[in-house]
C-alpha cells in the first residue's frame, strides 16, 4: 500500500508539518501535536481558517514574513487586521520594509506561504507580535501546512514565537 499525500505531513500521529512537530516536541509542547487540526481544503486566508475552524476571523494568528532593508522579520497579526508597514518601519528603524516573495518566506522559515507558522522556523528571525492577538484566550495559526492549525493561548505563542509585543496593525476601518 503506497502513502497517500495526505499521509505526507504525518508525524507521529499529527498532521503538523514534520518540522513544525518537531519543533513542537523541542519545546516540549509536543501534546499540541494531538491539538493540530487538518482540513480537506487549503485554508491559506485567515478567512478560509475561521470558517473551517468555527471561530472569530480575528482568532486567526497570521505569520506573515517582510524585508526589513532586505531582512527577512515575521510579524504576528489577528486575521481581521491588516499590517501598517510604516508601523513596522518605524518598530524597527528600517528604511524600507516590503512584503516577502514566496521564496523568501521558504528560505526564512521553511514553509509556504499559507502554511507558515508562529514558531519552529528554518532560521531565526525577529518577531514582531500585535497586540490585539492578546485580546483573546485561543488563537489559531498554521501548522506548517495551508491544511493544517493549531490552538493555543496568545500570551505562550508569543512567547514561544520569540516575539515582542507592538502596535503595528492598521487603524480601524482599514483593515480587510
Amino acid at each position: 500500500m503506497g502513502t497517500s499525500a495526505s499521509d505526507a505531513y504525518d508525524t507521529g500521529g499529527s498532521p503538523a508539518h514534520p518540522r513544525f512537530a518537531r519543533a513542537l516536541r523541542e519545546l516540549g509542547l509536543g501534546e499540541l501535536s494531538g491539538a493540530v487540526r487538518r482540513f480537506p481544503d487549503r485554508t491559506r486566508t485567515a478567512a478560509e481558517a475561521a470558517a473551517a475552524i468555527g471561530c472569530a476571523l480575528s482568532q486567526i494568528c497570521k505569520s506573515l514574513v517582510f524585508a526589513a532593508d532586505g531582512v527577512p522579520v515575521l510579524v504576528l497579526l489577528d486575521g481581521a487586521s491588516r499590517v501598517d508597514v510604516e508601523r513596522v518601519r518605524q518598530e524597527l528603524g528600517a528604511q524600507r520594509v516590503t512584503r516577502a516573495d514566496a521564496a523568501l518566506v521558504r528560505e526564512t522559515t521553511g514553509y509556504a506561504i499559507g502554511g507558515v507558522p508562529p514558531f519552529g522556523h528554518a532560521t531565526r528571525t525577529r518577531v514582531l507580535a500585535d497586540r490585539a492577538l492578546l485580546a483573546h484566550d485561543v488563537v489559531w495559526a498554521a501548522a506548517g501546512t495551508p491544511h493544517t492549525v493549531f490552538p493555543m493561548a496568545p500570551e505562550a505563542l508569543v512567547a514561544h514565537a520569540g516575539g515582542t509585543l507592538v502596535d503595528v496593525r492598521e487603524a480601524a476601518g482599514t483593515a480587510r
